[in-house]
């Protein structure tokens, strides 16, 4: 016998040895089989096993060995388990590599099944074996190991010549057949063959110098099958289960049927009523460490019905901690420092309790505000709108209040690139270390609001190279942000009118940057999906990148026009210089609104001089007035950017100029649509002064209104003729230049 059997043996007999003084079967029955004591509900004879399920019918043949379902059984335990010795598989061969001898196991159980205490293993080199089961799915499973040389492994099995794999609860039948990838030709000297088999967890140690070989000649091995009574649970056995006297009934861990257990105090076969069943222990005398009492001190042990008790003499006092005697009015000093250390605990348990409390409730609070702050900056809006107008061009992130403090340095005040009517925009860098603006709205009242969400609203459904792309948005903060791109050269505001850019723009860059403002305003106005009227156009909202491209920014003024109208009525809302008369004076809003505006930034490109400066004569303070009469009189030479006006361009700088007072003449009506417009700009590079328009239209004579302070008396005298030729050189120069 070697090392191995020898330890395995004094284990199972020390189990049978605790089953035979405890462990008793119905009256007139036999309980032994060799060394192993047969317990009911199992049994050996007719009328000695649970009737109805022959699964509890084990067999004690001729050499005392009891069996069941052909395996030898080695401990039968009243808490579900039987445990058996199962014969392993194995397929040898010879050193020219032809298999000399092979043998696959299988077994059948009845109603009993495999435990997943069980592991399937596998030992040898260049091995490879599979586990086929039933009961959970016909389930298989498998595991291979490789090697080249018998390398020292002492108790690891986990590739190198051994694999071991789980399996699961619930099988009744199994099949183990082990393969070789080369027919062990390459390891033939110390490995002949392949070997496979199950195992109880934690009762095979794998060695190498041992094992391959031959398995150290261990043909069979311990396995572990449940077993339960009938199919029900316990609430649906009720009185009908077979629990007796001081057991009690409990769920099979293999999810079907039931097992009876001892109450606690007391001990025996749970399955039988009579004196062979759950007897109370003797705590004070048993000598088991598992029952025994744990009276200490002076303390003396007195057993009671599943119980025990610890006394004390007279004049002592039983510490129930302990289970020991103190003197009555005279504690010893461990007793105060376990108070002390007691009520310390306590303290801090409290404090911790509290400290948790406080934090959860900051968390709630701090999530109350923040859904506050959200429906406050029109979140509730917002999604209100985006389900009635639709949503599928919308894709907008959404920032935290975390990560915007971040983004801008905790609103540093040298992060900040400009403020305006519509809030404070910052610098911002996000965890990607790119480069955003961040724009802090300034939010006081409904109609504020109003315009932050239709700002999210409009740049969410736009999707146009020269329109400033918005990232996403962040509502949960007292005061909401738009992330938007960062432009990097400023606005066209900076570049014609503030000392921070040295380098003038060209004429070319001028007419470049006036044909990408009238395209998108263009597109806005006809090809969006809904139109879109800007209603802010000026200098100070269009951004320049480093290629000094164009980018409009700012919608937060800007409104949906429903294709199925022309016009909204709407509070009057701009800026002094670009406010469109027309709307000023009606609160009519319509697309000549924004080509009015765009006028007013195509005579700044060329003029290079501000909307309104008080600076001028008093008919000359605003830009309109100004350029209008200069043009009328035959002085555009004198209003014109002198660093621009050269012989080469003087036809393109004319032609804008005429384009540009089209765009603000009083009525919206004899106004061109901005298609016209960027169609007759990009004329002028396609075909330079091929076309020009008629001259024919009357000028605007009276200006002072757009100052908002006065109203034209002479709106309804002006003549009309002039845009319908501008329509009509506009149809010529898209049919012969694009």
């Amino acid at each position: 016998m070697n090392k191995v059997q020898g330890l395995f043996f004094v284990a199972m007999f020390s189990l049978a040895y605790s089953q035979l003084i405890k462990g008793k079967s119905l009256p007139g029955c036999t309980d032994r089989c060799g060394n192993i004591t047969v317990e009911y509900p199992f049994g050996i004879s007719p009328g000695c096993y649970y009737p109805g399920d022959n699964s509890f019918k084990i067999t004690c043949n001729e050499t005392n060995k009891l069996i069941f379902g052909g395996n030898e059984v080695i401990n039968i335990s009243l808490s579900g388990e039987l445990r058996v010795l199962n014969t392993r598989s194995y397929v040898c061969y010879n050193i020219q590599g032809n298999q000399i001898s092979r043998q696959n196991r299988w077994s059948r159980l009845g109603n009993l099944t495999f435990s997943d205490k069980n592991r399937f293993t596998a030992v040898g080199c260049n091995t490879y074996a599979f586990l086929n089961t039933n009961g959970v799915g016909n389930y298989s499973t498998g595991c291979m190991s490789t090697c080249n040389s018998p390398r020292e492994t002492n108790g690891s099995c986990s590739g190198g010549g051994c694999c071991q794999t789980s399996v699961p609860r619930g099988s009744n039948y199994f099949r183990v057949s082990p393969y070789s990838f080369s027919n062990h030709t390459s390891v033939h000297s110390f490995n002949p063959c392949s070997y496979a088999f199950l195992v109880e967890d934690g009762v095979f140690n794998f060695s190498s110098t041992e094992d391959l070989m031959n398995l150290r000649n261990i043909t069979r091995f311990p396995v572990v099958l449940d077993w339960s009574i009938g199919k029900e649970s316990c609430e649906q056995a009720g009185n009908a289960s077979i629990c007796r006297g001081n057991s009690v009934c409990s769920d099979s861990v293999r999810g079907t049927g039931y097992i009876c257990k001892c109450k606690k105090g007391f001990d025996g076969n749970p399955y039988l009523s009579n004196e062979n069943g759950c007897q109370d222990i003797n705590e004070c005398n048993t000598t088991s460490t598992i029952h025994r009492h744990n009276c200490s001190g002076s303390s003396t042990c007195e057993n009671t019905i599943g119980n025990f008790l610890c006394n004390c003499p007279s004049g002592y006092n039983l510490n129930s901690t302990t289970n020991s005697c103190t003197r009555k009015g005279r504690p010893e000093y461990y007793g105060w420092t376990r108070i002390f250390l007691g009520t310390t605990i306590g303290f801090l348990a409290i404090l911790l309790v509290v400290s948790c409390i406080q934090q959860k409730m900051k968390h709630q609070k701090d999530t109350k505000l923040r859904q506050q702050f959200f429906q406050q900056n029109g979140g509730g809006m917002l999604i209100q709108r985006l389900s009635r107008e639709g949503s599928s061009n919308v894709n907008v992130q959404i920032f935290t209040e975390e990560g915007m403090k971040t983004a801008t340095n905790g609103y540093d005040e040298s992060r900040i690139l400009g403020q305006g009517g519509q809030g404070t925009v910052y610098k911002g860098i996000l965890p990607d270390n790119s480069i955003v603006a961040i724009k802090k709205a300034l939010l006081g009242d409904r109609s504020q609001v109003e315009q932050f969400i239709n700002e999210v609203l409009v740049l969410s459904q736009i999707n146009h190279r020269n329109v400033v792309k918005l990232l996403g948005c962040c509502l949960e903060t007292e005061v909401p942000f738009l992330v938007y791109e960062f432009i990097t050269s400023g606005t066209l505001f900076d570049h014609l009118h503030s000392s921070l850019f040295d380098a003038s723009l060209t004429w070319e860059h001028r007419l470049r940057i006036a044909i990408e403002v009238a395209g998108t305003l263009a597109y806005l106005h006809s090809s969006a999906s809904i139109p879109i009227i800007h209603r802010d156009v000026k200098t100070a909202n269009i951004l320049l990148d480093e290629n000094l491209t164009a980018k409009v920014a700012d919608f937060g003024a800007s409104r949906l026009i429903p294709r199925d109208k022309e016009e909204l009525t709407t509070m009057v809302q701009g800026t002094l210089g670009y406010l469109d008369p027309e709307y000023y004076n009606t609160g009519l809003l319509n697309e000549k609104s924004d080509v009015y505006s765009f006028g007013v930034v195509l005579m700044e490109l060329l003029s290079g001089q501000k909307a309104l400066c008080f600076e001028r004569p008093q008919h000359s303070k605003h830009l309109v007035s100004y350029f209008t009469c200069a043009k009328r009189e035959n002085r555009l030479h004198e209003i014109i950017d002198e660093q621009v006006m050269n012989e080469d361009n003087q036809r393109e700088i004319q032609e804008a100029a005429r384009v540009a007072v089209e765009c603000t003449r009083l009525t919206g009506e004899e106004r061109p649509r901005m298609k016209e417009v960027a169609a007759v700009l990009e004329g002028l590079i396609a075909t330079k002064t091929k076309h020009q328009w008629s001259d024919q239209y009357p000028e605007p004579m009276e200006f002072e209104h757009l100052l908002g302070v006065e109203i034209l008396s002479a709106q309804g005298e002006t003549s009309s003729t002039g845009y319908d030729s501008i329509k009509n050189v506009a149809r010529l120069d898209i049919e012969a230049g694009r």
